[in-house]
Parts: structure tokens; sequence; C-alpha cells
């Protein structure tokens, strides 16, 4: 079986794992990027699948028919260890991890910057398409720690012990930019943009955690407060769930729907800056 590889993993830490037993995989580049370049033995996989796609907030999970039928062709049983990454700098990787968090598939890491963090390091590539061995796996109950709806967000968005992390741009969270029929951010919610967290004069690795943690700190987002992120199709904020995962938050939950939903829903509240 696998070791419990760290859930901020290291290139080099994986290329001394890439042999193990029960470890997939899961290139989320973009296809031209898999196909010119990519971790050895790594299966590459289409974010719409983790997707409902519906709308207006397609951002949703599938259901769970949709759900086991992704995990059963990426090869999933209870014991594989996953590891993630993308060409972006961890949207979609984590948008994965955060999906096998919602049913309760806790064996996990994201590979730190990427393919870009990989080549950086001069390791090996491959171009011959990864082939999963498919399995059957059937999704059971759904972590409810894991994932807000609205009806919870509605209820508890101004509780005291819970913060709102907006992942979105300035300009979306001003209501300067609207991608739904309400333009603005839910009350009380506080912004700190997803890509503040990437170094981006470092392909793309995750800056010093403790700055990023001070730097929360200052916005109120904190580990001892209940933390709800979301962007506007929860693309954005699984990065931001998981570098809160990273961080050490014990209870930090995405909320699928995000301003997809909320803007577009006709009983929400809305707040803009004076």
């Amino acid at each position: 079986m696998t070791a419990q590889l760290p859930l901020l993993l290291e290139p080099s830490e994986l290329a001394r794992h890439l042999d193990d037993e029960h470890l997939l995989i899961v290139d989320l580049c973009k296809d031209q990027v898999y196909d010119q370049a990519h971790v050895p033995g790594a299966v590459h996989l289409d974010f719409k699948r983790l997707l409902a796609g519906t709308q207006p907030a397609p951002g949703l999970l599938p259901d769970d028919r949709a759900l086991s039928a992704l995990f059963s062709d990426l090869g999933l049983t209870p014991d594989t260890f996953v590891v993630a990454y993308d060409d972006e700098g961890g949207g979609w990787a984590a948008r994965l991890l955060w999906t096998l968090e919602v049913i309760g598939h806790h064996r996990y890491a994201y590979l730190n910057g990427g393919i870009h963090g990989w080549l950086a390091e001069d390791l090996p590539t491959s171009t011959e398409p990864g082939e999963p061995e498919p399995s059957d796996y059937q999704v059971g109950p759904h972590d409810p720690k894991a994932n807000v709806d609205l009806d919870y967000l509605l209820a508890h968005h101004r509780d005291p012990d819970v913060v709102v992390w907006d992942a979105r741009s300035e300009e979306e969270f001003a209501g300067v930019r609207a991608f739904a029929q309400k333009a603005g951010h839910i009350p009380g919610a506080t912004l700190y943009e997803w890509t503040d967290a990437m170094d981006k004069t470092n392909n793309l690795r995750l800056r010093d955690l403790d700055t990023i943690r001070r730097e929360l700190a200052d916005h109120g987002i904190q580990a001892d407060k209940q933390v709800i992120t979301h962007c506007q199709t929860h693309h954005r904020s699984s990065f931001t769930w998981l570098v809160g995962k990273i961080l050490g938050f014990k209870d930090i939950r995405g909320y699928a729907g995000s301003w997809a939903e909320w803007g577009n829903h006709p009983e929400t509240p809305v707040e803009k800056p004076e």
C-alpha cells in the first residue's frame, strides 16, 4: 500500500514514489499540455466531469451515479492514494481533491506547483497516455462538513463563528464585474483572491505558508472559525479550500453553488462597498 504522503507534496518526493502500489496520479492540465508532457503514469481527467454543468449553478456536484462512474473509470478503490495536479496553479486539481473529500476518500495529495513545479526540477516526463485499471466504485454518504448548500449559507453567513471566504477577483467582489443577475458579494464575506496564495515567480508553488496564514488572519480568515469558501462556480475556491486544509484549518467547507447560485437567486442578500 502507498505510504501516506503529505497533503502538500513536493515534486522530488513524488518522484520517489512513482512505482508505489495503489498510487493514482491524476493530471487535470489542458489536453495539449498533457499530450506534450506529463508525470509518468499520470491519468488525464477532463475537469468537466467534476461539475454538474447545469444552469444557473454549473459548479454543483454531479449526482452520485455520475461520480461513481467517474471514480470507477479512474480505478479508485478505498486503498488508492490520489495525487492531483494541473497547469494553472491548483484550481482544477483542488476541485478533484475537494470532491474526494466530499465522498469521504481522504487519501490524497496536491503536487506543489503542478506540472510547472515538476518540469522546473527537470524530473522525467512521459507522452504515453496513462491507462487506469477500472474499478467498481460506488459513492456512499457525503461528508456534511465538506460542502454547504444555499440554505445552510443563508442561515449561517452572519454567524459570529463563521467567515465566508470570497476567492473571486476584487472587481467581482465590489460588483464592478458580474457573471450573475446580481453583483457584489455575500454580506459579511471577506476577500482573499485565489491567486494571492500562489508564488508567480516560483512555478506557481504555494507561497510561504506562514505568510499566507498571517494574511488570511488579517482578513479574519482563521483556523478557529468555520470557514466557507466560494467563487463563481467553486473552481477557484476549491483551491482556497485546499489552502485552508494545508494550513490545518479543521472546519473549512466549500460552497459549490457559489456566486452563480447566490447571485441568481431572488431571495439572497447582496452587499457592495459604499
